[in-house]
């Protein structure tokens, strides 16, 4: 089955490597849940992360019954809560406060918690496991640059947000968790990625990166859906490629890593 072998494929990755821990940020939504999972299944210490920074009760609430059912279905598996909220505050109130762009402060929040995740991975001796989906980490680039995006695996990025979704279901995540409209709990006005993705569906975008990838000709209402994809896409290309290297020889070469934002 395909969750034993993003599994099998996780433990593998680790012990090759000599990591002995596993560390997940967990949200609430179906990415985060299903790679917790995963993880879980390996039987490697787990330790998933509940951050909060100014979030949705809703959303918290999600992230926090998803914790508990780990800890009771695995007992590898620890949930950790570490509220940003005084960290972040500070940051902005006392920091940049004149550097005031809404987006940029919803980028610090993935920022931070990338760190918190890290900071416990180098303490553990663990790998951080990534949640972005093929959609996100290579058809729009919906993650943000050394914040999600800043992980040393990444499990559900060759999968569809509907495998995704199908994976969770045979996981048994909480059927609550399956149903919430996909969010990156970012913005506290609880805006949700269909709302930032010019009200495109997860299904509407992984037609348009069907098309796209086949060079297919788009007709009646996919020309619209399709110049919307590539439109979004275009703007988040410097996520996808890699960073432009300077040449004292007078070229530009890019870096063999890939960068994220």
């Amino acid at each position: 089955m395909l969750q034993d072998k993003i599994s099998k494929w996780v433990k593998r990755y680790a012990n090759e490597n000599n990591r002995k821990t596993l560390v997940v940020g967990i949200s609430g939504g179906i990415d985060s849940s299903v790679v917790s999972t995963l993880c879980a299944m390996t039987r490697m210490k787990t330790i998933a992360v509940s951050m909060p920074i100014n979030q949705i009760e809703s959303q918290h609430d999600l992230s926090m019954d998803h914790g508990s059912w780990l800890e009771e279905k695995f007992n590898n598996v620890t949930h950790e809560v570490i509220d940003l909220n005084r960290t972040y505050e500070r940051f902005w109130l006392d920091t940049f406060n004149e550097y005031g762009s809404e987006h940029a402060f919803a980028n610090t929040k993935a920022r931070l918690r990338m760190m918190t995740l890290h900071h416990i991975s180098g303490a553990k001796r663990g790998l951080v496991v990534g949640t972005g989906n093929k959609v996100e980490d290579f058809g729009v680039g919906f993650y943000t640059k050394y914040g999600d995006g800043g992980v040393d695996i990444s499990p559900l990025a060759d999968l569809m947000k509907s495998e995704v979704w199908q994976l969770g279901k045979d996981l048994g995540i909480m059927q609550e968790i399956i149903d919430a409209p996909p969010t990156d709990g970012l913005w506290e006005d609880g805006r949700t990625d269909k709302d930032q993705l010019g009200g495109l569906t997860y299904d509407q975008m992984e037609r348009a990166m069907e098309l796209d990838e086949k060079g297919a000709i788009a007709i009646g209402s996919d020309v619209e859906l399709l110049n919307k994809y590539r439109q979004i896409r275009s703007m988040n290309l410097h996520k996808m490629e890699p960073i432009p290297v300077f040449k004292n020889d007078g070229t530009t070469q890019t870096s063999n890593s890939k960068s994220r934002s």
